[in-house]
């Protein structure tokens, strides 16, 4: 594999995450090699990270992708030189190499894998965890995976390493423990302590994660390893599938893209070049240059249209993470809109405007919907034709023929009765209505979704991440 071939597939991989590359930027990151070379693999890396790196919330996707294209090691764990390097990058991985490694590492005895060597090596982890090494502990993990991580395949000769198997025979609850008792010996458990042990213990694992992806991708190829193990970037990937770790990453990003779609919907407002009202004053004393004769006309400026926005959210225990991060997005951008009433809902309707209040804290605001939404989907069972009917008799003067009304929710409504009469009556009052549906639109309708048949009525849109979101909150404006 050449140069040129695997810088063009390690851009393809970045995108493929999310990650908007150009063909100008690659080509800038190409120039930029030339520069600094290729012969230092660190500089190789922040040279790739300088010229295609924009958001901090990509720098984890890109390092496991880089780790993956440009490995610092091959086989068992052979550390490369700087020729080595340099080949492996112009030629890519030798079978040869991979065999090797692993002979290497087998001939030092590091292999064996009875009580005593078990015990010997997990007394190595703990010294090392308690004295923070990251060298030390680099060089533990890929002994580990060697040791711990080797899963037969069904076909001779196929091997495939496993993370879990290594932290299951490491025990990260004993490595903990036995981590606390040689720093404090006697001494009662300290938290804080405790905390920078635990920390320890998820470094190492994500060492042996990347170990276990790097052998992989000499078998299997960088592709295959980046296309299935590499997480998408925090934009694209799914609302209803987040895991608890990327809520608070999530939550962060929201601003930042809020603060970027209302600087674009203000751009956009100000660029428009239809014109005001006639300013007939500044058109006669512009006129009296020309002896009363009014060459040019002045006008004024016209005021970008403020509508009123009706949110109607669904906060069940299935669409509660797209729920929540939905409304933080409108509420970042409420003062596009001259007025903003909220809705919740799992099978009776509660207006939460009062939340959205001008000076809140926005991480207050998610709090207080979040408990509220947790004791309604506690107790209730989602009905969207209840909703919508108790919805149209509390607040039958929220929306007006000045309301953009956004309905959002997975319309999955337990085969109960679909009020879609009541739906076309609000439909019919608002001057625009949309749907915002957090699946994927080849799961419409399936079970107990009614998504096609409030689709027929109200504009039903996908929207299962950030990217979407974006797109839809720029079209509305």
């Amino acid at each position: 594999m050449s140069i040129l071939d695997r810088h063009l597939d390690f851009v393809h991989a970045l995108r493929r995450t999310g990650m908007a590359v150009s063909l100008a930027e690659a080509l800038d990151a190409v120039h930029a090699i030339e520069l600094t070379g290729i012969a230092d693999r660190e500089r190789l890396r922040a040279t790739y990270a300088a010229t295609l790196v924009k958001r901090q919330s990509h720098r984890s996707a890109f390092d496991e992708i880089f780790d993956l294209y440009f490995p610092a090691r091959v086989g068992a764990g052979s550390a490369l030189d700087t020729q080595g390097l340099t080949q492996s990058l112009a030629e890519g991985l030798t079978e040869g190499q991979v065999g090797d490694g692993a002979k290497d590492l087998s001939a030092a005895g590091l292999l064996a894998d009875g009580p005593e060597q078990l015990a010997a090596f997990q007394e190595q982890l703990v010294t090392a965890l308690g004295m923070g090494d990251p060298d030390a502990m680099e060089a533990l993990a890929r002994e580990a995976v060697q040791r711990f991580g080797l899963i037969r395949g069904r076909s001779e000769g196929e091997q495939r390493w496993s993370t879990y198997n290594v932290m299951n025979r490491t025990s990260p609850e004993s490595l903990i423990e036995r981590t606390m008792q040689g720093l404090l010996g006697e001494l009662d458990d300290d938290p804080s302590i405790r905390r920078l042990v635990e920390a320890q213990v998820k470094v190492f694992e994500r060492l042996v994660d990347a170990e276990v992806r790097r052998r992989a991708a000499e078998v299997r190829g960088p592709d295959y390893v980046a296309r299935y193990t590499v997480e998408k970037s925090l934009e694209q990937r799914d609302f209803t599938s987040l895991k608890r770790a990327d809520l608070e990453r999530m939550r962060r990003e929201i601003q930042p893209l809020a603060r970027r779609l209302a600087t674009r919907l203000t751009k956009e407002h100000h660029s428009q070049r239809q014109r005001g009202a006639l300013d007939f004053r500044k058109t006669v004393r512009a006129s009296m240059s020309s002896g009363g004769v009014p060459l040019r006309t002045h006008h004024k400026p016209k005021r970008p249209h403020r509508n009123d926005l009706v949110v109607l959210c669904d906060v069940s225990g299935s669409v509660a993470n797209f729920a929540s991060f939905t409304l933080l997005l409108i509420y970042a951008l409420r003062e596009q809109f001259s007025r903003l009433r909220a809705f919740t809902f799992v099978d009776d309707v509660h207006e939460v405007s009062d939340h959205f209040r001008p000076g809140a804290d926005p991480a207050q605001v998610m709090t207080e919907l979040a408990s509220s939404a947790a004791m309604a989907s506690l107790w209730g069972r989602t009905n969207y034709g209840r909703a919508f009917t108790a919805f149209a008799e509390k607040y039958p003067d929220a929306l007006t023929p000045k309301t953009s009304f956004i309905v959002l929710g997975d319309a999955r409504s337990n085969y109960s009765d679909l009020a879609l009469p009541v739906v076309k009556e609000l439909v019919g009052s608002a001057r625009k209505s949309f749907w915002l549906n957090p699946e994927h639109p080849n799961n419409w309708n399936s079970g107990d979704s009614a998504a096609h048949d409030y689709a027929a009525l109200i504009p039903m849109v996908e929207c299962r991440n950030l990217v979407q979101l974006e797109e839809f909150v720029h079209d509305l404006a």
